[in-house]
């Protein structure tokens, strides 16, 4: 199916009564392009980590895209926009309300990303390799892991991921129990299972990971005795919380955001074996001073902390009590 790509030109004082016009009108689907830096509350609900760089200053403008089925009246609708910014006008700038017009193919949302997602080693034996792609350079002891994110954080590409995969290797042994806080596509749990570990639970706030999860398990023959994804949030559901278990995980491990495994520090020790360790990754570097405070004022002994690029690995294990 084709669409057309409607594109305002306006004002960030105008994105929200815009938006609302649209949406009046019946229009899904809205993309919001402006320079407006995220606040913490932001970040917290988007889980999102920018570095200061990757923003440009805000200079007030703003870009609202929408898209329309190509049999649509586009001029009755270009019309009908014109009329809404002419209103909003009256009250608040809306920039030059320029309407600009692009085509695109749906399945164009979803797949085009993949021509970028290549088959890669993460070291000497695993490797990432997309389901759509063949792998050429196969050694006889490679650990292949089949992956299709889909709309799911988690290729494996990522510094946070490979910080996590290194200390997955490190700290696995046979039989033990894993716990993915944020599990994305479900690859970290997956390289776990491959790595040793016996049985895996893995958590997401986003249907769309746990979705993403189930169908990687059962293309990397993982099975539901082996794994069980969970939608919940363990920061905001006791309920969910206590249907894990307490210090029955012998490894949890969390490739999040400083953010958020700031405030999973005060509780990730509940599920932890006395012997467990916790590993986190997803920390940007000035962050790094702030989750290591934090893990060590919930009673965590940092154990070691690597880094890559930007990004930082913290992992830590419960504390002695003392008697």
């Amino acid at each position: 199916m084709k669409w057309n790509k409607l594109t305002i030109d306006t004002t960030t004082a105008a994105v929200d009564m815009i938006s609302y016009a649209l949406e009046e009108m019946g229009i899904e689907g809205i993309e919001v392009m402006d320079h407006v830096p995220l606040s913490e509350e932001d970040r917290k609900t988007m889980y999102v980590d920018l570095l200061p760089d990757e923003i440009a200053p805000d200079d007030g403008t703003a870009k609202i895209s929408f898209y329309v089925d190509e049999k649509e009246n586009l001029e009755q609708i270009v019309l009908k926009v014109k009329e809404e910014l002419n209103q909003i006008a009256q009250f608040l700038p809306v920039g030059t309300g320029e309407i600009t017009f692009d085509t695109t193919e749906e399945e164009d949302w979803i797949n085009n990303w993949k021509q970028f997602f290549k088959p890669f080693r993460l070291d000497d034996n695993i490797v990432i390799k997309p389901t759509w792609e063949t792998l050429k350079d196969k050694k006889e002891d490679d650990l292949i892991i089949q992956i299709d994110p889909g709309t799911a954080f988690g290729t494996g590409s990522h510094e946070t991921t490979k910080l996590c995969i290194s200390q997955l290797k490190k700290y696995i042994k046979p039989h033990q129990t894993l716990l993915d806080v944020g599990c994305g596509s479900g690859i970290l749990s997956i390289i776990g299972l491959k790595l040793g570990v016996e049985k895996a639970v893995g958590t997401d706030i986003d249907p769309n990971a746990i979705r993403a999860t189930k169908e990687n398990c059962e293309i990397n023959q993982v099975t539901e005795e082996q794994y069980r994804p969970l939608l919940g949030n363990l920061l905001a559901d006791e309920d969910f919380m206590d249907s894990l278990g307490d210090h029955c995980y012998d490894i949890v491990v969390a490739n999040i955001l400083a953010d958020v495994i700031i405030p999973l520090s005060k509780i990730a020790g509940r599920f932890l074996k006395e012997d467990g360790v916790f590993i986190t990754s997803g920390i940007i570097n000035t962050k790094e001073e702030d989750v290591k405070a934090a893990l060590e004022e919930n009673n965590f002994e940092i154990l070691e902390i690597t880094r890559m690029g930007d990004w930082v690995s913290i992992t830590g294990k419960p504390k002695a009590i003392e008697e």
